[in-house]
């Protein structure tokens, strides 16, 4: 029962692309507290998203549903500030580091010391942060501009990350599934991701408590992946 129901809820957000919990409640005919826990279910397993009251099915198509940048900033900042204040202890003069166009970097950046080191982003917010320091060799991915999340899209980052020895790729993600799976709002991000966790020599993930067992818009990879993790969240939910 609980399987046919949630994939007749899955064909109404198919069918209406977005609703609400309370109207997926009255159309399924169960209580809102039922819709909820199929909805966490559904979101653990990668097939939907929720933001504000309402859900959205996922779907295997190239979109772009982020937030905007500075919505995002505004999210769990506090909550983000000290996390990447904690991020800081990774980090060392003559590194060369690489920084994603996540928000948590950017209070990253900000808190960033004037020491010598090498610097690589897709981040605007990050790259006019960094431009302030005199003893930072900032590097830019450069591309097309993506407004919403504030970066840079670039065709070439391959070719570019062959002459890059990255000592440390520092990112965050729209959330991590039940599996384990990271995942972003858009595929341009979760591609950057992807291919800078592949090619540099060590990953930390910062990520705060809201973002465990959620999904996003593209798969980045396997939690296995990453070196290191610093987060908020209690050792029993991280560990989980």
């Amino acid at each position: 029962m609980k399987t046919a129901r949630q994939q007749a809820l899955l064909q109404l957000l198919t069918e209406h692309e977005t609703l609400t919990t309370e109207a997926l409640a009255g159309r399924l005919g169960v209580s809102v507290e039922t819709i909820r826990r199929d909805l966490k279910s559904l979101q653990t397993q990668g097939k939907i998203i929720r933001r504000h009251g309402r859900a959205r099915r996922l779907h295997n198509v190239q979109s772009d549903s982020a937030e905007p940048f500075y919505s995002r900033l505004k999210s769990h900042y506090a909550d983000k500030v000290d996390i990447a204040r904690h991020a800081l202890n990774w980090i060392e003069s003559g590194m060369t580091l690489a920084l994603d166009a996540s928000s948590t970097c950017f209070h990253l950046a900000k808190q960033l010391p004037d020491i010598p080191l090498t610097v690589f982003t897709n981040s605007v917010p990050v790259c006019q942060a960094m431009a302030r320091r005199q003893n930072i060799n900032l590097i830019c991915s450069g591309g097309q501009l993506d407004r919403t999340s504030r970066c840079y899209v670039n065709a070439a980052l391959p070719s570019m990350l062959k002459s890059l020895e990255i000592d440390l790729f520092i990112f965050s993600c729209e959330g991590v599934d039940g599996t384990g799976e990271m995942w972003d709002s858009t595929h341009n991000n979760a591609r950057f991701k992807a291919q800078l966790l592949r090619r540099a020599q060590q990953s930390l993930l910062l990520i705060d408590k809201s973002k465990f067992y959620r999904a996003g818009e593209a798969k980045i990879g396997n939690l296995s992946l990453v070196t290191q993790m610093v987060t908020d969240a209690k050792p029993d939910a991280a560990q989980r």
